[in-house]
């Protein structure tokens, strides 16, 4: 199977016992790989009313038939399981060299089940996969359990820290100590199975179909590269948190737990700011040429980041503009396996609470110096920090005021305020593991004007737009490449370099296809778990109070007219169940009888 390498290995951590077993073949070719084939796994794997942090999730870990090729932007590797923040089917991928080494060390995917009596870690090399004793490495932050393990030019290790161990909700897991698989609990899951990490080696060929076809598509892939100001100039010259400035000038960056849509402070804490101020070095994930990584020093430290959305979360959402203080907040959640938005976004509704004297707390916002203990006490479950370690959603709903989390199915928005851009509202309402800017995202179209500037403030056609934007991230995620390479080469390129490494033709029309049978097979697997269309919403601030100031003064989401137009832009129903035709179309219309009472 060329692009793929046709192996799995499956761990029982309950047992102790590893094997390997092929590929489904099958799967692979429908679901590609990534996200799709761990969402395909996962059906099976992890039924309905399944706890996320029993020994019956499983963690599904899928690289894709592109990664570890010569294709641009192939280190990434995707993490399925069922989250313990929403209750959904939850992806979460991340770059660096992990995903490269694991490839290469012989496997598509990995799945662990079960839980271990004691700490242990994975270690998968050529000369064999052994589950060791890492009861030494309990307590340890993300660095000092990489150091342990050997991190090195040849050797990744993907780990949790304290926050994973302590079963936070919205704990990480860190790869090659930079990068995270940020959202949903995926580190929560990791330390529920008493797994503190995993350590690869791997050097192997990936064969490829084709490898002078996909030289010349890497080769016409890099010119749209070169060519695209975003991708040559603006994300190597100020990383993602260059859109700072952009966002908050159309009055769309959200301020102080989306009370406000302007932030003061903005330029303090923009990437043009990080440039001149705290940069040491741009730096890049395995075969990537654009490089938005951030290398930062401040007086005490140095590390990776900030990025957008947690110069954003640690930021404008708790009213700080002090960019040190924000970004040694950003390398203490590196440290300790924290996702920096929902962990700034639950700090950032605990600070309104506060002040609305909703609970007893000297938290306000714009309080720089209450970040890092705040962070070390979620992290390790003290005090106030142990409510806070649930997520906002539960911790405002135990003190009986769930009107201040800012969530979508459970999961804290991102840094883009919905009134203020319609399209990217209807987004985080539908996305299948809660709000997120990461399912696709109408930055583009509604802001930066790519491929072409939409009105952000229409609803009317926004719709299509979403489904489509939706369905190319799933297709992407499971090739899997960088969504940024996206912003400067079209489907076309991805859908060429696939068919060139795996031999089979793939046309752009079949990429999306695929894209839209992952997105209705998670949507499947959410309905399964009971959501409905009342789960495809967004916090009551977005619907009813219009904001008060600025560029987007007096507008609210128009969610409610939307959602009917994406319903049946997808073939689903007004409750949003898919159709039996639309899932016959795309081969997976026997799902739909495994829910009981919706398949009709």
């Amino acid at each position: 199977m060329n692009g793929w390498m046709g192996k799995v290995l499956d761990v029982d951590l309950t047992a102790g016992e590893t094997r390997v077993v092929p590929l489904d073949a099958d799967a692979a070719r429908l679901f590609i790989g990534g996200r799709g084939l761990g969402a395909r796994y996962l059906w099976d794997l992890v039924g309905p009313g399944v706890d996320p942090l029993s020994p019956e999730n499983a963690l599904v870990i899928c690289t894709g038939p592109l990664t570890g090729t010569a294709f641009q932007t192939t280190s990434r590797f995707s993490t399925t399981t069922k989250s313990p923040l929403t209750g959904t089917i939850l992806d979460a991928n991340c770059g660096g060299f992990w995903g490269m080494r694991f490839k290469r060390a012989g496997f598509d995917a990995l799945i662990v089940r079960g839980r271990a009596s004691h700490p242990v870690s994975l270690e998968i090399t050529a000369g064999g996969i052994s589950i060791d004793d890492a009861s030494h490495l309990w307590g340890k932050t993300v660095p000092e359990t990489a150091q342990a393990l050997g991190q090195s030019t040849r050797r990744s290790v993907l780990c949790i820290g304290p926050a994973g161990e302590n079963l936070v909700r919205f704990a990480s897991a860190i790869s090659d100590c930079t990068r995270a698989l940020g959202r949903g609990g995926v580190g929560a899951v990791m330390g529920s199975k008493n797994l503190k990490a995993i350590a690869v080696e791997g050097d192997a060929r990936v064969e490829v179909a084709d490898r002078e076809r996909l030289r010349f598509v890497r080769y016409e892939a890099s010119k749209h590269l070169t060519a695209s100001p975003l991708t040559s100039q603006g994300l190597p010259q100020f990383g993602t948190a260059g859109v700072v400035n952009v966002v908050n000038a159309i009055g769309a960056l959200p301020t102080r737990n989306f009370q406000e849509s302007q932030f003061e402070g903005a330029e303090r804490i923009s990437g043009e700011t990080i440039a001149e101020s705290i940069l040491v070095r741009k730096s890049a994930c395995w075969s990537c040429p654009i490089a938005c990584g951030r290398v930062t020093r401040t007086a005490h430290a140095q590390g990776e980041g900030p990025e957008y959305e947690t110069v954003w979360a640690l930021g404008a959402a708790c009213g700080i503009d002090d960019l040190e203080a924000i970004t040694e907040a950003n390398y203490l959640c590196n440290d300790l396996g924290l996702d920096t938005i929902s962990a700034g976004a639950t700090i950032a509704c605990a600070m309104e609470m506060a002040e609305r004297r909703v609970i007893d707390s000297e938290l306000r916002f714009g309080r720089a110096d209450l970040l890092k203990p705040l962070l070390r006490d979620i992290a390790h479950r003290a005090g106030l920090g142990d409510e806070l370690a649930e997520g906002s959603r539960r911790f405002a709903e135990k003190r009986e005021a769930p009107q201040y989390s800012m969530s979508v199915k459970g999961m804290e928005m991102p840094a883009y305020d919905p009134r203020a851009m319609q399209g990217q509202g209807l987004l985080f309402a539908t996305s299948n593991r809660g709000a997120c800017h990461m399912r696709g995202n109408m930055l583009g179209p509604e802001v930066l004007g790519l491929p072409k500037l939409v009105h952000r403030l229409q609803a009317q056609g926004k719709a299509p737009m979403v489904m489509l934007h939706q369905d190319s991230a799933a297709a992407i995620d499971s090739l899997i490449v960088c969504k940024f390479t996206n912003m400067a080469v079209a489907e076309e390129y991805f859908a060429r370099a696939l068919s060139a490494v795996t031999g089979v033709s793939f046309s752009t029309g079949d990429l999306i296809r695929a894209g839209e049978r992952i997105w209705n097979l998670e949507r499947l697997y959410n309905l399964r778990e009971g959501f409905t269309r009342a789960d495809d919403t967004l916090p009551r601030r977005m619907l009813d109070d219009p904001i008060a100031a600025g560029p987007s003064k007096g507008w609210v989401s128009r969610l409610p007219e939307m959602l009917d137009e994406y319903y049946a832009t997808r073939g689903w129903d007004v409750d949003g169940v898919p159709g039996r035709e639309k899932l016959a179309e795309l081969g997976i219309e026997r799902l739909l009888e495994q829910i009981p009472g919706v398949a009709k």
